[in-house]
């Protein structure tokens, strides 16, 4: 089943199923929860214009600077379907000023119980660890042929309720867009 942005921001559950696909034939089941899925955007025009899709398509959960860019989190009022599974959420990422990206879906992320349990279980897998100890929601990656798969301990959603309500949230100032 297609969702209804899938012609603008590309097939979204065969991008999560490839992805799903990929990790089974590194031996990680898809037994995780995939919490959320991130599409980067490759300017600020673009951003503005699918952020305004995204309000129509979904429950705005938290705009805020990341990384020295904005970043969107919506919860869809339809989620993407990927055979059993459902992706309830999706970020939207602004590009980072002065690098170059291409648009497009990006990755998916999946809570794990343990990101040392993962990575002690699947020695085989070369996961990005820089991100292992952050105190914000840490996180492994690893990087497939289909784009990237991310790890991490609490759902999105989770993490953006703590932070929303502790007034962790960066807003976007003003005069970011110019």
């Amino acid at each position: 089943m297609s969702h209804p942005l899938d012609a603008t921001l590309g097939p979204q559950g065969p991008f999560v199923s490839l992805l799903l696909a990929q990790l089974a034939e590194l031996g990680i089941e898809a037994a995780y929860p995939v919490d959320h899925l991130c599409y980067r955007a490759a300017s600020n025009q673009e951003y503005l214009h699918l952020r305004a899709l995204l309000k129509q398509e979904g429950t705005l959960l938290v705009e805020g600077m990341i990384g020295g860019r904005p970043i969107a989190t919506y919860r869809y009022h339809q989620p993407v379907l990927a055979g059993a599974v459902t992706v309830p959420c999706i970020e939207l990422a602004a590009p980072k000023p002065g690098r170059c990206h291409q648009s497009g879906l990006e990755h998916i992320e999946l809570v794990v119980p343990s990101l040392e349990g993962l990575i002690a279980t699947h020695p085989q897998c070369a996961f990005r660890t820089d991100n292992q100890h952050s105190l914000r929601n840490p996180d492994i990656a690893l990087t497939l042929g289909g784009g990237q798969v991310k790890f991490h301990l609490q759902a999105l959603d989770s993490v953006i309720a703590d932070e929303v309500a502790r007034g962790e949230v960066v807003p976007v100032p003003e005069a970011y867009w110019g």
